[in-house]
């Protein structure tokens, strides 16, 4: 074909295509990709800067830290400066350091022993024929406990009294003739040894006498020991041995043993280095004593209280101390021989300022409190411990009668952090109530402390009473309502005033 042919089909025009056309969706998804980066990093400085002002912002009325600036927007709790809600107020309970008298006392390890503890053995041989007691119940000294088989010593027994009886009636007939043998001697038609040798038998036959009289008693006295009696009083165990058993002397294991539990003692072991206060303080509490007390081995029952009876006479070179010795009455019964208990014993009462237990912490720099303030924030402060009980702690360095203490929830606190506390003044008007009781903040149900203050003290009350999560910010503020007004709160930077309604706050 001519490439001039008239005929030939026009050759296709090309589509046509913007220039770069090609290259459009590479950069539109490196756009989108810059864009998205942007956004996250956005965020992401936003994000800082808000828990920057929001760690730095006040506390607002309802226990919330401000979100806004000066003059901002009022927060949950009602309008005012730096507006209201943030991060909630931590519920303390609290105690108030006061003056007591607290017990000093010296705790040991101690086993319980009793006063007198006897095996019951059989004094004769013999099948036991009867047991006349039930285990494990109290006994009587002298009370029959068993019997064994008499007969064999009955036998004996009179078996004694003839011989007995045979050589009195050989005795008393030497001695007429020995009478009859002197009157002969007096008219001289005897001779004199005949006359001594009748009295050498008399003398023989009085000692043979004295003799069957010995054996005689001695079968009564092995008639008596089938007859099996208590020798002590006190609680007696399980037998070892069973009716129709032949018994005898050499049983180590005996019948049963009895032991006495009323009274009873308590051993313990004294540091050597605490002797001479114990000595000391003993000699002071003469004639009655000191008083020791005793529980089991977790220290949550005491089971007996006594009094403290005698220290030994030398010092366990391998220990380091010196036994002592306590006695209780023991009449329940809760003390039992051998038995493991915790010993405290109160050497004298010494005044000292006391707060509960819970209220001193431990830290990197030693022991701490935290110190409620008057505006409702607290202060760590380091302390000393000195002597302690159960519930009560004596502090020998860092606090002053009438300073009040965190005793719950400072595992929660920090320096300076401000507090909302569980006494019934939460959600009234008043030094200590106000804003949170009217706002209705979360708070806690009330709760009464468990514990008591000592001689010459007494506990602040430590429940709670401000309008919770049940009934809201409406029950909150008729409770605070019910309440006479009292003199106004002083003004705290960061708080709303009391009239501050939760619903005016979010308006």
């Amino acid at each position: 074909m001519s490439p001039h042919d008239p005929n030939a089909a026009p050759p296709a025009a090309p589509t046509a295509y913007p220039e770069g056309a090609a290259r459009r969706p590479g950069r539109r998804a490196r756009w989108l990709g810059s864009a998205v980066a942007l956004l996250v990093v956005a965020l992401l400085c936003g994000g800082a800067w808000w828990l920057v002002q929001r760690s730095k912002a006040p506390v607002g009325g309802a226990g919330f830290p401000a979100v806004g600036g000066p003059g901002g927007p009022a927060g949950p709790a009602g309008p005012g400066p730096g507006g209201g809600g943030g991060r909630a107020q931590v519920t303390v309970g609290e105690a108030t350091a006061r003056m007591a008298s607290l017990p000093v006392t010296l705790d040991a390890l101690g086993t319980v022993t009793s006063v007198a503890t006897v095996t019951l053995r059989p004094q004769v041989s013999g099948v036991l024929t009867q047991v006349l007691f039930t285990e494990g119940q109290t006994v009587r000294k002298g009370q029959v406990l068993a019997q064994i088989d008499p007969r064999p010593y009955e036998q004996a027994l009179m078996q004694a009294e003839g011989t007995r009886r045979r050589d009195e009636a050989q005795l008393e007939n030497a001695r007429i003739t020995l009478e009859r043998y002197r009157t002969l001697l007096s008219q001289d038609s005897i001779a004199r040894q005949d006359v001594d040798t009748q009295a050498a038998l008399v003398k023989q036959l009085e000692g043979t006498v004295m003799t069957d009289r010995a054996q005689e008693r001695t079968a009564r006295l092995n008639l008596d020991y089938t007859r099996v009696t208590a020798p002590s009083s006190g609680r007696i165990g399980l037998r070892t041995v069973d009716a129709g058993n032949y018994v005898t002397t050499g049983d180590t294991a005996g019948i049963a043993t009895i032991t006495q539990t009323a009274p009873i003692d308590v051993q313990f072991s004294i540091p050597q280095d605490r002797v001479a206060d114990v000595q000391g303080a003993a000699d002071a509490a003469a004639p009655a004593g000191l008083t020791v007390a005793a529980s089991d081995r977790t220290r949550t029952s005491e089971l007996a209280r006594g009094r403290f009876s005698t220290l030994d006479n030398l010092v366990d070179t391998t220990t380091g101390t010196v036994k002592g010795k306590a006695r209780f009455e023991n009449a329940d019964g809760k003390l039992f021989p051998n038995q493991f208990v915790n010993v405290r014993l109160q050497l004298r009462e010494v005044p000292a300022l006391v707060v509960p237990v819970t209220a001193v912490r431990t830290g990197a720099n030693g022991d701490f409190v935290y110190v409620i303030n008057e505006d409702r924030t607290v202060t760590m402060r380091k302390v000393r411990r000195g002597q302690a009980t159960v519930e009560w702690i004596a502090i020998t360095e860092g606090l002053q009668p009438g300073d009040r203490v965190v005793t719950e929830g400072g595992d929660r606190l920090r320096d300076g952090a401000r507090v909302q506390l569980q006494g019934p003044a939460q959600g009234a008007s008043g030094p200590r109530g106000g804003a949170s009781g009217a706002a209705g903040a979360p708070g806690r149900r009330q709760r009464a402390s468990g514990a008591s203050w000592p001689a010459g003290g007494d506990a602040r009350s430590e429940g709670g009473g401000e309008g919770g999560r049940r009934h809201g910010p409406r029950s909150a503020a008729e409770g605070a309502a019910s309440v006479p007004a009292g003199p106004a709160a002083p003004a705290v930077p960061g708080t709303a005033p009391a009239s501050g309604a939760r619903g005016a706050g979010q308006s």
